[in-house]
């Protein structure tokens, strides 16, 4: 995080991870990005803006039956994709 409170990187990925863990619930994650979204004086580049927006709205439900629109698998292929482009 830096001085600011605006998290970096590392601490948007660990949001990911924490998700797939089960440390986090999906509504916590959605929520703790949508926080960051909705400032407008913060400057995010490109990856981070990225990453934000795939954290907010994890939690989109595809139907009633409580399965989520993006599956693990796909959050899994996020988190994977932002470690690329990292270091990359």
């Amino acid at each position: 995080m830096s001085v600011s409170g605006q998290p970096g990187l590392d601490e948007i990925e660990e949001r990911f991870v924490a998700v797939l863990d089960g440390r986090l619930s999906r509504d916590e994650a959605d929520r703790w990005a949508a926080r960051w979204i909705a400032d407008d004086d913060l400057v995010w580049d490109d990856l981070a803006w990225w990453a934000l927006g795939r954290l907010h709205g994890i939690d989109l439900a595809a139907g009633a039956d409580g399965t989520f629109l993006h599956d693990e698998e796909q959050v899994r292929d996020w988190l994977h994709e932002l470690r690329q482009r990292q270091s990359g």
